[in-house]
């Protein structure tokens, strides 16, 4: 018999994977049929004044920026409640693996102790519905290795994230329903 899930116990689930696979437009999907979603924290804080430099010149400031406003997201789910978010711990991790950079301990710590339910969604590289804008600045390329960055340190960490179909976002939000349901 499977085990049971506490039901009063707060429900943490991350859609993860590459730049440009539709996360961020399945969240919003999900947002309008009432379910609570968190955006993105680098996102967010690349539309601040300031974030695209913060991120050019200053990565681990950016990752630890990052892990700020996503600890306080994460802490902030109520009993009882289920959020959605996009993106995760383990995604700073891979952040500063594909910049080169040392991975502080605070991130570890978060990516051990702050855990996120399952199934993690992984949202894989989808070239069809790719685009760069003003805070996705990866190449296809890119953004393709990211996606294998981001598995490996999700990985690392004892998750088994579940890939996403590659449906229309109204399809994807039926599946992502129907699998959470459970």
């Amino acid at each position: 018999m499977g085990q049971q899930r506490d039901l009063a116990a707060p429900r943490r689930i991350a859609i993860m994977g590459a730049p440009g696979a539709g996360k961020s437009t399945l969240l919003a999907a999900l947002a309008a049929r009432g379910w609570r979603v968190v955006p993105e924290a680098a996102r967010e804080i690349l539309q601040q004044p300031e974030g695209m430099a913060l991120r050019r010149d200053d990565p681990e400031g950016f990752a630890l920026a990052m892990l700020q406003a996503q600890r306080a997201a994460f802490e902030a789910v109520q009993p009882g409640e289920t959020a959605v978010f996009d993106r995760g711990f383990c995604d700073i991790v891979a952040f500063l693996r594909i910049e080169g950079g040392t991975v502080p301990a605070d991130v570890v710590a978060a990516c051990r102790a702050l855990r996120f339910d399952t199934p993690v969604l992984h949202a894989p590289a989808w070239r069809t519905i790719y685009r760069q804008d003003t805070e996705r600045i990866q190449s296809w390329d890119e953004a393709v290795e990211s996606d294998r960055q981001n598995l490996v340190a999700w990985r690392d960490f004892g998750y088994d994230p579940l890939p996403l179909p590659l449906l229309p976002v109204a399809q994807r939000v039926l599946w992502v329903e129907r699998l959470l349901a459970r």
